[in-house]
């Protein structure tokens, strides 16, 4: 089987390089996951760009995305986003008791509980998340915005955690505690 290497910046597209420059600006650093994505400079573009728009005008906090990544990157048992999203749920305040709370399933706070419930159900059963965790999201107090939102979450995490499945690369975050 062939071995997916992680790529030298120079290896990669001049587009691939510029964006992998902004990104190496905000985080000290170039993850392998995103280095190898940059094998294509669209699907890098794309991830980034999907990535900032739910982010701005979001029906979800920064701490409430992690949490969101959390479930849906142990739902699809990808070590690598595992590791980098534990890293970036303790930066934005929860503990490492939370992450691993979050990657079980629950939460001890309602409104993220319900939404880490869904994101999980999505996520378990092909993007059908049955109408218990919806009923559940809504009555909650969220609306269809969340609704769109908290899907695309799961599609862009389920992308990144594919990414890491079809090429094993390098973890280079530390490694989240076994549940």
């Amino acid at each position: 089987m062939k071995t997916i290497s992680v790529p030298e910046k120079e290896q990669l597209s001049f587009g691939a390089q510029s964006i992998l420059e902004s990104v190496e600006k905000k985080m000290g650093k170039i993850p392998n996951l995103y280095a190898t994505i940059g094998y294509s400079s669209s699907a890098l573009k794309s991830m980034l760009e999907t990535e900032a728009s739910l982010a701005h005008d979001s029906s979800f906090t920064a701490k409430e995305r992690e949490a969101i990544n959390l479930i849906v990157s142990q739902v699809n048992e990808c070590d690598y986003c595992l590791a980098a999203h534990t890293t970036l749920a303790k930066m934005r305040g929860f503990t490492e008791e939370d992450t691993l709370e979050i990657r079980k399933g629950s939460f001890s706070e309602g409104k993220l509980d319900a939404a880490i419930k869904l994101a999980q159900s999505i996520a378990n059963n092909k993007g059908n998340a049955g109408n218990g965790a919806l009923e559940n999201f809504f009555n909650a107090g969220f609306d269809e915005k969340a609704l769109i939102e908290l899907t695309a979450l799961v599609a862009l995490r389920s992308f990144t955690n594919y990414v890491f499945a079809n090429t094993q690369i390098p973890i280079d975050f530390p490694l989240a505690q076994a549940i």
